[in-house]
């Protein structure tokens, strides 16, 4: 195990967007020496640390976090002409929770792996709330010796760290993840439609499902969503559907059979093909609902997302 000293590495920190800054915040409020870089600086600022004007000033951090929008953005903070690995000095490890293509990932593992830099995959499980609430997950893949560095700091980003295996494999499990999430939020829907035309109130059968066995984190934080429907997004339909399209592939590579899942894909392409593709997938109950012949409409009663209490 490694020491439980967080001041024993100092951080740089990539990205703060609506993941980003409160995973920044938990390590700063944990007493991590943090130095931050974002592409809009003033959206850093606020978080109280020294903010860099480029990820190269970053190459002297012993450990790099980042989190970041999409392959270029990640390509250009970490092996750009002005990114983390582009000087001389370079940080002992890389640390990435960005959602990336296995390609890029993997093009960014070889050229930290080059220049003796550790690179550990990192996806994280849950959205910016609940980052901030401490009931994230993250699951790790690459170096275990790396892992077992960063160990202590991950545990401050939320409920629980995993070390999934070498290479790239936490980004295969969270594709997996994401197929449960899909998978569950059509079960989510179906239920909750079926106990309402029976004539129980949706707030009132969700509250019953999520002090049950089987309520979960996820399901408590979709209540509100599916009471109330209010479908801002936290994950889009379309971001879930690139997710199910992702599994369905590399389960074909594999030779795994996901029925399931291929049905889901169908389901959620059906949510986007009624206009809902910028939405939270939780409009998947008033698709269900309009199949059940009825109007679903929003019984505005305040829900908790089980987030509430402990936020920060």
């Amino acid at each position: 195990m490694a020491s439980k000293n967080l001041k024993e590495h100092t951080f740089g920190w990539i990205g703060t967007g609506k993941m980003g800054y409160p995973m920044a915040a938990r390590l700063i409020s944990a007493g991590v020496d943090v130095t931050v870089y974002n592409r809009t600086k003033a959206k850093a600022e606020p978080l109280g640390v020294a903010v860099v004007d480029t990820p190269a000033e970053l190459a002297d951090r012993d450990i790099v976090y980042t989190i970041v929008t999409d392959d270029t953005a990640f390509r250009e903070t970490v092996i750009g002409p002005n990114g983390v690995l582009s000087c001389d000095s370079k940080p002992k490890i890389l640390i990435d929770s960005s959602t990336v293509s296995p390609d890029v990932s993997e093009e960014v593992r070889a050229a930290a792996n080059a220049m003796s830099v550790q690179f550990l995959a990192t996806p994280i499980s849950g959205n910016g709330r609940a980052v901030a609430a401490g009931k994230a997950s993250l699951g790790v893949s690459g170096p275990r010796d790396a892992y077992d560095t960063v160990e202590p700091y991950l545990e401050q980003l939320g409920r629980g760290v995993s070390y999934l295996g070498e290479g790239d494999l936490a980004r295969l499990a969270k594709l997996a993840h994401n197929v449960m999430l899909g998978v569950v939020a059509q079960c989510l829907a179906e239920i909750t439609v079926f106990a309402e035309k029976g004539g129980v109130e949706r707030h009132a059968f969700l509250d019953y499902l999520n002090k049950s066995a089987l309520g979960s984190i996820f399901s408590t934080y979709k209540a509100p969503a599916l009471v109330n429907l209010d479908f801002t997004a936290t994950h889009t339909a379309k971001m879930l559907r690139k997710d199910l399209e992702l599994a369905l592939t590399a389960a074909r590579t594999l030779e795994v059979p996901m029925p399931v899942t291929n049905l889901t894909r169908d389901i959620v392409q059906t949510l986007i093909g009624l206009g809902y593709g910028d939405d939270d997938f939780a409009a998947l109950i008033e698709i269900e609902a309009r199949a059940a012949g009825y109007e679903i409409k929003s019984e505005n009663v305040a829900v908790s997302d089980g987030l509430q209490e402990v936020a920060e």
